[in-house]
């Protein structure tokens, strides 16, 4: 029997379409997502495996596409998730050597997963630490690790003793920046510290809150 995780509420719906499971023990706290799609039901990161989840997700229509962020979204039960819904797992190619178990779809900068989301390289909080991009309800980006709230209404690359390569990763912060609109980025998921978001769940505003950011002043 698969353990539980922090809580056992039902994963909440956040915006349209797109639900945020409660924290999962075996990805230090990490938020996972489920987006609804026409194209295919998605999965963001691996959230805890318990009967409460395993149901949510099968009343939905399952799961066809599972991404990791990044390693620290693995967790314990990829393998079980991939056996039971059949879904493809979809991670960059320098961090695919964690899941040697698992039939994987790997990428190396950039992949469509249908023709609303995609997801691309942002490399520094890990080797392979990756973003996915929806273009529903004026844009989501589901950062992982790489950009995490610090309160309500800001967010920011964070430097821990756990990351890579700082100076990449602030690169590409600056990348994301440059890829994106106000009229292209609504929103942010964070993968982590949403406890900061206090209920809202997400980063609105989200263009503007990366234009603030003092990159220069975090080098």
């Amino acid at each position: 029997m698969p353990s539980p995780s922090l809580t056992t509420k039902l994963p909440r719906s956040i915006l349209k379409g797109i639900f945020a499971f409660p924290p999962n023990r075996y990805t230090n706290g990490g938020t996972s997502y489920f987006i609804l799609d026409k194209s295919g039901n998605i999965l963001l990161d691996c959230p805890a495996w318990n009967d409460i989840n395993r149901q949510f997700l099968l009343d939905r229509g399952g799961v066809s596409q599972m991404f990791i962020t990044h390693r620290g979204g693995i967790g314990k039960h990829v393998a079980q998730i991939q056996e039971k819904l059949g879904c493809e797992v979809i991670i960059q190619e320098q961090e695919a050597y964690l899941l040697p178990e698992v039939k994987l779809t790997i990428f190396q900068r950039e992949l469509f997963l249908n023709s609303n989301c995609y997801c691309f390289w942002t490399p520094g909080h890990s080797p392979g630490s990756s973003c996915l991009y929806s273009r529903e309800i004026g844009g989501v980006l589901f950062s992982g690790r790489h950009l995490l709230p610090t309160s309500p209404e800001e967010i920011e690359p964070m430097r821990t003793a756990k990351t890579f390569h700082w100076p990449r990763q602030l690169r590409s912060v600056r990348a994301i920046s440059n890829r994106f609109t106000v009229e292209t980025l609504h929103y942010i998921c964070p993968g982590a510290n949403t406890g900061f978001l206090r209920g809202k769940g997400f980063i609105d505003r989200a263009y503007e809150r990366l234009k603030e950011l003092n990159l220069e002043a975090l080098q």
